[in-house]
């Protein structure tokens, strides 16, 4: 229908004369007028669209922070976007008219259990229907946890496009389609690259077919894909300047000649590459969201808060001004910083690091200046209120060195049942003599059991005592865990996924770690004594 069609095809446009000015304007006339104000007006006053900065919020801790204290300190960091792994009744419950977006997840070892349109219509219906009915703004699923990556494990989900396709239709049939999207985090390692530039990368032989058909079938759905991007990881694994993981142009690695588009960091080439795959697979428009991206403190080579403060320094403006990347100029990118805080309960195959996430410690303070809004301000965020620690007291060695094999054996026991991952080579504690070390894994295990001396928290076969100074020294710091305000909430566990898990957490969690720690401490010194 034309603008016009308010003038009757009976009605001619009057006009009064006077001394040769017009008195009254023609309709036609005004209605060009508004229309320039309108567009003056978009062009002054409307501004396009920002990128998300949101947070991932994962719960494999000893002592955990209460939902409600989280929520809280989401909102006072104006964070408005959070990806949680762990659908229990009380965290949902906490998010409950928060405004804040939540984005939910579906574990990598339940997917072969989505198999059935009945199965996604009963998760659809736990895990997302009544929560929104409870006034919980429930916008993405995470279908898996990047699940055809094989750069960790040798262990693909072949079937997770179907698990997709059935939770999307479930939603769609469940009249959910246009409020909560389905959609599946990757890994940068389903791209390859021929040559070190972005218009040379393409989707895996062995995945192509997979990732058009996943690509697709989000367009359909109007979804938007989502990548996993740890610059750390690109440049440890491809032995690449450190400086390139970094937004601050201090690499000497540029792509400089990609079709006349300059690469600078390692972010800006990634999510490029991911891009363009997409275009080569004939979905060139589709929205890209990075769902997840940080900085590790601690068990990796350069993973320490200097690091990650400088990291974020200028992420968060880079993607607030809506910069986009040589690929795409002036574009938003939604990303989802990982993450809220340490996780000392999260399984090791992948490495120490894995549990030095947090931009926040397990007790809610925050480890470097970081601004939430992008605007670039030298500030440390707030912390979490209400948290109250354990008296301080540290359970350390005692020094008796007459049965070593006693003394590993309880190392071993501490290590394995607690959380000795910054003991690892390049971590914040593995510049410790012997007995420092035995006085850390000691006190890791006397802290997760929130000090209970009463129950031989710190015991170890006589080798340890209880003392009220600090033992802390140089980087190493020998936490003092917080009260156990807050404990898991398991009542739902339907298909495993409601319980209290996380992205990177199965049944296997409490078998694997005991591996892992032992694979990372023998290669401590003291371990060869």
């Amino acid at each position: 229908m034309s603008d016009h069609s308010y003038l009757s095809t009976k009605q001619k446009p009057s006009y009064s004369v006077q001394n040769s000015n017009m008195k009254t304007a023609s309709p036609i006339i005004m209605a060009l007028i508004v229309t320039l104000v309108s567009c003056m007006m978009v062009l002054f006053f409307v501004k396009p669209a920002d990128g998300i900065i949101g947070i991932n919020w994962g719960r494999q801790t000893y002592q955990r922070l209460i939902p409600s204290n989280v929520v809280d300190l989401l909102l006072q960091n104006g964070i408005q976007e959070a990806r949680i792994f762990t659908a229990a009744d009380n965290v949902m419950a906490a998010f409950s008219g928060s405004g804040i977006g939540l984005s939910i997840s579906l574990s990598n070892f339940v997917l072969h259990m989505i198999n059935s349109s009945a199965a996604a219509e009963e998760w659809i219906q736990k895990s997302v229907i009544k929560f929104r009915s409870q006034n919980v703004d429930i916008r993405y699923v995470n279908v898996g946890a990047e699940p055809l990556s094989t750069s960790f494990t040798n262990k693909t989900y072949d079937n997770v496009i179907d698990a997709l396709k059935l939770i999307q239709t479930a939603l769609n049939d469940a009249g959910y389609g246009d409020l909560v999207k389905a959609t599946i985090p990757h890994y940068t390692d389903v791209v390859t690259h021929r040559s070190m530039k972005p218009s040379a990368a393409y989707f895996r032989d062995d995945i192509e077919n997979k990732m058009v058909d996943y690509l697709k079938f989000l367009k359909e759905n109007n979804a938007p894909a989502a990548v996993d991007i740890y610059p750390i990881h690109y440049c440890n694994e491809n032995d690449l300047d450190p400086d390139f993981a970094f937004f601050d142009h201090k690499s000497k690695f540029y792509v400089l000649d990609d079709n006349g588009l300059n690469y600078t960091n390692a972010f800006d080439f990634l999510y490029d590459s991911f891009y363009w795959a997409m275009k080569k697979a004939g979905v060139p428009d589709l929205r890209l969201v990075v769902g997840q991206i940080g900085w590790p403190t601690d068990g990796y080579p350069n993973a320490n808060t200097k690091n990650a403060q400088r990291f974020y320094k200028d992420l968060l403006p880079y993607v607030a001004g809506n910069k986009g990347t040589p690929m795409r100029p002036g574009r938003p990118i939604d990303v989802y910083l990982h993450s809220i805080s340490d996780e000392n309960r999260l399984g090791l195959w992948y490495g120490g690091f894995q549990r030095h996430w947090g931009i926040y410690t397990f007790d809610g303070q925050p480890k470097y200046k970081i601004d939430f809004s992008g605007k670039g301000r030298d500030i440390f965020p707030t912390t979490a209120k209400g948290i109250t620690r354990m008296p301080k007291r540290w359970c350390i060695f005692n020094g008796d060195l007459s049965d070593m094999e006693i003394v590993k054996r309880e190392l071993n026991r501490a290590c394995l049942e607690s959380d000795c991952s910054s003991l690892a080579p390049g971590g914040s504690c593995s510049h410790l003599d012997f007995n420092q070390n035995v006085s850390y894994a000691f006190n890791r295990y006397f802290q997760m059991k929130q000090q209970k001396t009463h129950e031989e928290a710190c015991s170890f076969q006589g080798l340890s005592q209880v003392v009220p100074d600090d033992p802390s020294t140089g980087t190493c710091i020998f936490p003092i865990e917080i009260l156990a305000a807050e404990t898991a909430d398991n009542s739902k566990s339907f298909l495993g996924i409601n319980g209290d898990g996380s992205h990177r957490v199965s049944i296997l969690s409490m078998l694997l770690p005991l591996i892992s720690v032992f694979l990372i401490t023998t290669n401590i010194k003291l371990y060869t004594l």
